[in-house]
Formats: structure tokens, sequence, C-alpha cells
């Protein structure tokens, strides 16, 4: 069912590991000439061409983009209690993770009467993507809506698709998670046309966004590259992928589940184990054959499992797995070994790490207080999950009076000349000339 990598013996450096575990093949830059024509469509025209490009591509027909909010209230009111309270526990658990990334003001006096204050401003207005198809997140809005609220983003709007079986609305359980965290502006929009419509606005309908966030498809993806610099991205999100360390001490069962819990998502989710133990290896790879034929989406995880993107690695020590999954960078890491907090400590690249039997990966989808929008396809090299930070920017305040600028006047001046830029030499020496 998963193919077997052997790396035993082999001391290869980051490339050489990131070939030996190839990722399911994305081509973002083809998909970005497929949405071209969609990207125009929505820059020029209106909200009939977004109810067109629904029918197009949902098959549904909504009675108007913007959802109103009676639709919202009562999505609200008809939410099953049990979700309710999953949904409340778990947001309240985001709420104190993010809390604790809010940053102060830092004044720096540079010299006496220099001062420079760095200040952290939330951007204006941000327009979050709620993914819909083959699964409901209400867990996204959570995870995009929090941080934004935590960052005092003062105008947040909501893009989520259109539901056939809805009449046209995103899924009831998303509009009331919108409802629970205070969200009423809801766009029943998906796909790279809701990026372009946060990234350009519309008149009557959105007003232009400054940052969109959250994660989807190719096309999604697509939309995002093509319109950074219009707007402002988290990232590109890629198909989901969990990387798991073990040794002998993990179990078996444990470590399928976990696989196959993220093989759920997407025919090209990766899901990679990287052991020490070849018992280990061969009692998971028994637990994927029966724990797959009985769980709900056994055709979809049975295609990940088998991709390309999917393997046992074995390698001969935990030291080596740790180079592995360090060059792997994977958007989930489980740390499943005998020493699992001192090996974490050994981790440089991943979208967050999970350490021992009882931190799955799905904990930290739902309700470890963590942010489950991470960098995918080995960004984590690079690159941060979604935080209050993402919503924030850090201004420098320059502040010097006469005698500090009198003393610093020369430094400038021989810089700007070494530059060949001698106006800004006389920028400075224009003051002289009234002081």
């Amino acid at each position: 069912m998963i193919r077997t990598v052997d790396l035993r013996g082999k001391a290869l450096d980051k490339a050489g590991y990131q070939a030996e575990l190839p990722r399911a093949k994305l081509d973002v830059a083809q998909a970005m000439v497929l949405i071209e024509p969609i990207l125009h469509r929505v820059q020029h025209g209106s909200e009939a061409d977004l109810i067109a490009l629904a029918e197009e591509f949902d098959g549904v027909t909504p009675a108007s983009i913007r959802v109103p909010q009676a639709a919202i209230d009562k999505a609200l009111a008809e939410l099953d209690p049990a979700i309710r309270n999953a949904l409340e526990e778990s947001a309240s658990r985001i709420r104190k993770v993010h809390r604790d990334q809010v940053r102060g003001e830092t004044r720096t006096t540079v010299v006496d009467g220099g001062l420079v204050t760095e200040k952290w401003i939330p951007v204006d207005r941000v327009g979050l993507y709620v993914p819909g198809g083959r699964a409901v997140y209400p867990s996204s809005v959570m995870m995009n809506v929090i941080p934004a609220q935590i960052a005092q983003v003062q105008s947040i709007a909501v893009a989520s698709p259109p539901q056939k079986e809805f009449g046209g609305l995103p899924h009831p359980t998303i509009l009331a998670t919108c409802a629970l965290l205070g969200i009423n502006e809801v766009y029943a929009v998906g796909g790279a046309q809701a990026i372009a419509l946060f990234a350009y606005g519309m008149k009557d309908v959105c007003q232009k966004c400054d940052l969109v966030t959250g994660p989807g498809n190719i096309y999604v993806a697509a939309a995002k590259r093509a319109l950074r610099g219009v707007i402002g991205i988290d990232s590109e999100a890629g198909p989901t992928e969990i990387a798991i360390l073990a040794d002998e001490t993990a179990l078996a069962a444990d470590v399928a589940a976990d696989l196959i819990s993220q093989a759920e998502h997407d025919v090209i989710a990766a899901a990679v184990l990287v052991t020490t133990s070849t018992q280990l290896a061969k009692d998971v790879e028994a637990e994927l054959e029966k724990r797959v034929v009985a769980t709900k989406h056994s055709e979809r995880i049975r295609t990940a499992l088998t991709g390309i993107q999917s393997a046992i690695v074995l390698v001969d020590s935990v030291d080596q797995g740790l180079d592995v999954v360090n060059a792997y960078a994977a958007e989930h890491l489980e740390i499943q070994t005998r020493n699992a907090g001192k090996d974490s400590e050994k981790i440089r690249n991943a979208g967050a790490v999970f350490i021992g039997r009882f931190s799955p990966v799905s904990l930290g989808d739902y309700s470890a207080g963590s942010n489950h929008v991470l960098p995918t396809g080995g960004c984590a090299c690079h690159s941060s999950g979604l935080s209050v930070q993402t919503f924030l920017r850090g201004l420098h305040f320059i502040e010097y009076d006469k005698r500090a600028f009198t003393e610093i006047l020369d430094t400038v001046v021989t810089l700007a000349n070494a530059e060949d830029l001698p106006a800004h030499g006389e920028a400075m020496t224009a003051r002289l000339e009234n002081l």
C-alpha cells in the first residue's frame, strides 16, 4: 500500500534527502494560465459575473454573493449544541495561545535625543478564505478569524464556496462559526474568484482587502501567486502532509491512524513515516491494510498512501531521522521516539511539531490551541504558520532632536557621497541653514 525508501547506510545532504522524498506534482504555473480569464472577469465584472462563475464551477446559483445576516443567524440558531460546545471550547484554546503572540511597542534610545520606536500595526482589512468541497472546515474559520481579531484588524470578511445542497449558501456550520465569532461579512464565493474579489474589490459587493489568508485548492494557490502584490498573502498552501519520526517505542496503531488521518484530506496528501525500526515499519504496513478498508474515505486514503508523495523511510538512527525530517520540512511533524521531548529540540524545519503519542496532528487540527494554517511543500524551511503576526506590520517611528541630528550629520553625508547620492547629503546640510 505504501512504498519503502531505505536510507540506511546513506549520509546525504539536505538536497539529497529531499530528492528521496518527492512530493505530489502540482502545476501551479499551468493553473495560473487557466485562472487568468477568471481573474480578469472578476476585476472588470459585477455580481452577475460572480453568480455566473458559481453556476459554472459550483453548480448552483446563489441569490446573492453577500450572505444575508438572517442566514448567518439561522445557521447559528440551528447548530447542533454538541458542535457548538466543541467550537466554543476550541475557540477558547486558540484565543489563549494566540493572545500570547501579541507583540508590544519597542522604544530604542539610539543616542540622547535620538529615538526609534517600533509599533505593530494591524492591516486595515483582511479577506479570509475557508475552503469547501470534500469536507467542511469550521476549524479553518477559527484559525483565520481569531488571530486577525486578536491583532485588532478592524475589517474582516470571510469567503467560502456556495453549496448546492444549501441553496447557494456556504455550509451552515461555516456560517454558524462565523456567527459565533462575531463575523457578519460573509461571501458565497469560492476558488480563484474569491481571491480575486478580495484582491480587486467590487463596487456594491465587496471592498478591496489588504491581505488574504487561508488554505485552498490549486486554483486558490494559483490566484494567490498571480495576485501577490495586488494583495498580501499568507502562503500558497498545497496539499496537506504529515511526517512521523518514530523508533521502536512507537505503537504501530497510533502511527498508522495518524498517517491515515492526513491522507483523508486529499488523494495527493502526503503521509511519511521515518523510522529506525524495521519491525515498526512492518507493523505499520499491517495496520494500514487493516484500518484503511474500515474507514469512511478508504478509496481516497488508499490513493494518497500509494502515491509517490507517501513512504515509509528506514534510517540507521534517530539522528539520521532528524536530518531527514529537517530536510523534508513537513507541514505537520510528529515525534514518537523514546526521548521525544529532547529530540524535538533538534527540529528546525516544520510547520508544527507534535511531541509524544498523546499529541497527534488531529489535536492541532482542532483543539490544541495552535494554528493549523501551516506552510506546505517544504516551505517550512523559510516560512511560518498563520499567527497574530501575519496580520501585523512593524512600523518604525523615528524622532531625532537638533543635537542628535547634528551629531550624526557628517556620517550621513559621508555615506551619501560614497553612494553617489549627493542630494541625500544635501537634505541633511540644508537644515543647517535655519538652525
